[in-house]
């Protein structure tokens, strides 16, 4: 049995009434036996927050709440990397809800399984690969009208997918991971490339590869255009530029596209969880 568990309803709401105390000593010692309750605490802290008008105390609610939701959110991660790293739109998922803790997963799986739906209904058929990969950009860029935020390139939101789903709006890469998971639930055998600078991705099977960018409406190009790239970018070409990369990887890929994000926004402490994460996936 947890300690919340344990506790009366009446005996979490006096703790919690006790983190207006004038006494710092005691405030900080409540504070970290409410953290020790665990996220099933968080409603108690809802509702004592609504019917509270004290600023300093609404304030210090507001942080404990995000403190468990960031706890749980790690220990989420962990839980993927170990057990689901398969399962990239859980992956994805686990970072939506840094920025929206409350989102289910169900409901996501169920809007990316709505656009499969709405794809494979007018998908038609292709034995050719460059031809089948125009079809999938005609129903997705012409029909759903997904496509590239540059009026907002920086803003976080491009990182969440539920939100780029809602709004048909996103950032490179997760115009890429909403086309990768409609395309391999369609058996294409399409994959993430972690090139610099830009996320795209590859169409890979047998010997037949080449490359499409989600982010300009899946223009498709060659290895010849990537060693073009990388030769302006002054780098020294190397395998993980051509080849698929894992889904850890677009994880990874994805938290410091909102590291970037937040640290234009000038959210430090925001900067610093997400770096947080990032090093629980390394």
């Amino acid at each position: 049995m947890s300690s919340i568990e344990q506790m009366k309803e009446s005996e979490i709401k006096a703790l919690i009434s006790l983190l207006d105390d004038e006494d710092a000593e005691i405030s900080a010692h409540v504070e970290q036996k409410i953290i020790s309750l665990g996220n099933q605490v968080i409603p108690f802290l809802e509702s004592t927050w609504e019917n509270n008008f004290s600023p300093n105390l609404q304030k210090r609610i507001e942080d404990l709440i995000h403190s468990l939701q960031f706890s749980d959110l790690k220990e989420r991660l962990n839980k993927w990397k170990t057990n689901d790293a398969d399962d990239l739109l859980k992956g994805m998922w686990v970072i939506n809800t840094y920025l929206y803790p409350d989102l289910p997963f169900e409901k996501v799986k169920a809007e990316i399984e709505q656009l499969y739906y709405e794809v494979w209904l007018d998908l038609g058929q292709s034995e050719n690969p460059i031809d089948q990969v125009k079809l999938l950009n005609s129903v997705i860029f012409d029909k759903l009208k997904f496509s590239s935020n540059t009026k907002n390139f920086h803003s976080p939101s491009n990182s969440m997918l539920n939100i780029v789903m809602e709004s048909k709006k996103g950032n490179p890469i997760s115009l890429c991971v909403i086309y990768l998971l409609i395309a391999q639930k369609l058996k294409m055998p399409v994959y993430g490339v972690n090139l610099p600078n830009l996320f795209v991705l590859t169409f890979k099977k047998d010997d037949t590869q080449f490359y499409i960018n989600a982010f300009n409406k899946g223009l498709i190009f060659s290895k010849q255009d990537i060693d073009s790239f990388i030769e302006q970018l002054k780098l020294e070409p190397i395998d993980t530029f051509y080849q698929p990369c894992s889904n850890i990887e677009i994880v990874q890929r994805m938290l410091r596209n909102l590291v970037v994000c937040f640290e234009k926004l000038g959210e430090t402490e925001k900067v610093n969880e997400v770096k947080d994460l990032l090093s629980n996936l390394s």
